[in-house]
C-alpha cells in the first residue's frame, strides 16, 4: 500500500505505484492528505473516501493555516484514515510512505514492514537534518527496510546519523520531463506563470502575479516576452474573466482544444492554460513561481525560479525562505522590501536581471544545470527505487 502525505506526494507515490504495478506488485493508494487526484489519473485503486483541504498539510503553514486545519477537522480527518489504515492493514505485505514523520508514524501504529521516500526533508535545510521526534526511532526500527531521501546531501546525512545505508536515486516527480521530448521553439523566450493549486490560496496568488505584470507592461521589452499561466481546476475561467475584467484587463480569445484563454494589460499579452502545467514549464526559460513543487520540478530542469512571497497558509514568508535553502541559488526573490510597491519594483528587477543571466551568460545555464542534478538528481528514479525493492525483498 502507498502512502502519500500531500500534493506533490501523491505525485511522486502514483509515479512509484505505476512502476511496482507494471513489475508485478499489487498496489492499492491511501493519500492521507487530499483528494489523490495524481493515483486516479494513474489508475491506482484508492482506498476510503477522500477529502481537499485548503492548507494540504501542517508544514510551513501561517497560524492562520494551522487553526484553518483544526477547525476544518482535519486532525479528525486524519485519525479516521489512520484508523482506516490500520483496519485494513493485513491485507498488504508491505508499506511505502511518501512525505514526512504522518505515513511513517501510521506504518509504526500498524507495525508493517515499511519502504519510505523521504520528500519532505533535506539536510539543506540546516546543513544536518533534525528529524522531528520519534521519526528516528521508527526509521531505526527493523520495520523500516530501506529509506530514500530527496538529496545526495541528506542520504549521506542519514547514513551517519542512523548507522544504516540510506539512498538517493533521484526524485520520482521529475522522471516524466525527463522523457518528454517536444521540441519547442528556441525564438521565443516564455515565461512560466505558476501561482499554486489549492484553492482559495491560489486566488490571491494569481493577482499577486498579476499586480507584477501589470507593473511591467510599462516596459516594452517585455512585449516580445510570452507569459503563460499554468491554472488548475479549482480556479474557474469565470473567476478569472471577472478578476481581469475588475483589474481592466482586455479579453482577447479562446481557443478550446488547447484549454487556453488570452488576455491583454496595455501592451502585455499574457495566455491563461488550464491542465497544461508541463508543456508550460518544459517551454519556460524561466519562472515566477508561488508554488512548491513547481518551483522543485523547475530547478531540476535548470531553470531558474522567480518567488513571490506569499500570505499563505501554505504559500507564506518563511515557506518561501524554506525553499530558497533546499532549491539553491537559482531561486531568486526579494525580501527586504517596505510595501507592497517595492517589492513589485524588486521582483521586477530580479526579473530582467534573469532574463539578462540567461541571453548573455552562458556559465549561468550550465551552473543552473549543475545545481538541478545536486539538489534534484537525474532521471529513472522510479526504475532505481523500484529495482532496490526488488534487490531488498530478494536479500530478505
Amino acid at each position: 500500500m502507498l502512502l502519500s502525505n500531500g500534493h506533490g506526494e501523491d505525485l511522486s507515490g502514483s509515479l512509484i505505484a505505476k512502476k511496482l504495478l507494471s513489475s508485478g506488485y499489487s498496489v492499492d493508494a491511501l493519500p492521507i492528505v487530499g483528494k489523490g487526484s495524481h493515483y486516479e489519473k494513474e489508475k491506482i485503486k484508492i482506498i476510503g473516501k477522500t477529502r481537499e483541504f485548503s492548507t494540504g498539510g501542517i508544514g510551513y503553514n501561517s497560524f492562520k493555516g494551522r487553526l484553518t486545519e483544526i477547525f476544518g477537522g482535519e486532525i479528525i480527518y486524519l485519525l479516521k484514515r489512520l484508523y482506516l489504515t490500520y483496519k485494513i492493514r493485513k491485507k498488504y505485505n508491505y508499506f511505502f510512505l511518501v512525505g514526512d514523520i504522518v505515513p511513517i508514524f501510521f506504518a509504526w501504529v500498524c507495525n508493517k514492514d515499511f519502504f519510505t521516500y523521504l520528500v519532505a526533508y533535506s539536510s539543506h535545510y540546516e546543513g544536518k537534518l533534525k528529524l522531528p521526534w520519534p521519526s528516528k526511532f521508527f526509521l531505526l526500527s527493523k520495520k523500516a527496510k530501506k529509506i530514500y531521501t530527496r538529496d545526495l546531501l541528506t542520504a549521506n546525512d542519514l547514513t551517519l546519523q542512523l548507522k544504516k545505508k540510506v539512498s538517493f536515486f533521484g526524485n520520482p516527480f521529475m522522471d516524466k520531463f525527463f522523457f518528454k521530448d517536444k521540441e519547442f521553439k528556441k525564438s521565443e523566450f516564455s515565461i512560466g506563470l505558476f501561482p499554486g493549486s489549492r484553492f482559495p490560496e491560489i486566488l490571491d496568488n494569481f493577482i499577486k502575479i498579476l499586480e507584477v505584470l501589470e507593473a511591467i507592461s510599462d516596459f516594452k521589452y517585455f512585449q516580445k516576452i510570452e507569459f503563460n499561466f499554468a491554472i488548475v481546476n479549482a480556479l474557474s475561467l469565470s473567476k478569472i474573466r471577472e478578476i481581469l475584467k475588475n483589474r481592466k484587463w482586455l479579453y482577447l480569445e479562446t481557443i478550446n482544444e488547447k484549454d487556453l484563454v488570452k488576455f491583454q494589460y496595455k501592451s502585455l499579452k499574457v495566455n491563461l492554460y488550464w491542465n497544461t502545467f508541463e508543456e508550460i514549464l518544459m517551454k519556460s526559460r524561466c519562472c515566477i513561481s508561488m508554488a512548491g513543487t513547481a518551483a522543485e520540478q523547475a530547478i531540476g530542469l535548470g531553470k531558474p525560479v522567480i518567488q513571490i512571497e506569499g500570505k499563505g497558509p501554505q504559500f507564506t514568508k518563511s515557506f518561501a525562505e524554506a525553499q530558497r535553502r533546499l532549491l539553491g541559488k537559482y531561486v531568486f526573490c526579494a525580501t527586504n522590501y517596505t510595501n507592497k510597491n517595492d517589492q513589485i519594483n524588486q521582483t521586477i528587477n530580479l526579473i530582467i536581471q534573469v532574463i539578462y543571466q540567461i541571453k548573455l551568460n552562458k556559465k549561468f545555464l550550465i551552473s543552473c544545470n549543475e545545481n538541478a542534478k545536486q539538489r534534484l538528481g537525474e532521471n529513472k528514479a522510479c526504475i532505481k527505487i523500484v529495482d532496490d525493492i526488488n534487490c531488498v525483498l530478494k536479500n530478505a
